[in-house]
């Protein structure tokens, strides 16, 4: 399944606890989040697209299609899912779309093929670590994208774990790692200053 798996990197928040600085074009170790990101997703899928609600010019250096929500309004990831699909649908031979999330450096190297081992042609699957669920790092079979769309339209809830939920996605659970005196759990995100200070530590001491 591996050839026909695209990447989709969600920079779409608004990071306000960030005071509104777009946090996925902060810089860890010298380099932009969003390009510590891509450098971990591209050994893992073919063709990869960011999705962003921000001026595209601010991601053009990084050589990718570069994508906005398709539905009005802010919806949160589950928009910016939709608007993968709907990117990825238009690519022949892809058949799932691997979502991860621009703040989130340390992600597991292979997660596209753990979650691919647990995936079919009309089920995907989400990982897991510590007993939480990261709804945003999770495969996504593009046959899913009409039933997305149905979901957001209806405006019950923009609940991307509600949709999981619906869609029926394997959990498939990835380890944390210990370094020396310190617990990593891979999905580590960042959402504040006190993060990124944290993910600087761990970057110059582990990555």
């Amino acid at each position: 399944m591996a050839g026909h798996i695209a990447g989709l990197i969600l920079a779409g928040g608004r990071s306000s606890r960030m005071g509104g600085t777009d946090k996925t074009l902060l810089e860890l170790g010298g380099r932009p989040l969003t390009g510590l990101v891509l450098d971990r997703l591209q050994p893992q899928v073919g063709q990869i697209v960011i999705n962003t609600n921000a001026d595209h010019a601010l991601f053009a250096d990084f050589g990718v299609d570069v994508i906005s929500d398709t539905i009005s309004g802010y919806q949160g990831p589950l928009a910016g899912i939709l608007a993968g699909l709907e990117w990825a649908a238009d690519k022949p031979d892809v058949t799932h779309l691997l979502s991860v999330a621009g703040d989130t450096p340390f992600f597991p190297d292979d997660l596209a093929r753990r979650l691919a081992a647990h995936s079919g042609a009309s089920r995907g699957a989400v990982a897991t670590s510590r007993g939480r669920v990261h709804p945003t790092f999770a495969l996504w079979p593009v046959s899913l994208r009409d039933a997305l769309a149905t979901f957001l339209e209806s405006g019950d809830t923009r609940r991307v774990m509600t949709f999981i939920e619906q869609a029926g996605l394997n959990v498939v659970d990835f380890p944390v790692e210990q370094r020396g005196a310190t617990t990593v759990d891979p999905f580590f995100n960042i959402n504040t200053p006190e993060d990124l200070a944290d993910a600087k530590r761990l970057f110059g001491g582990a990555y």
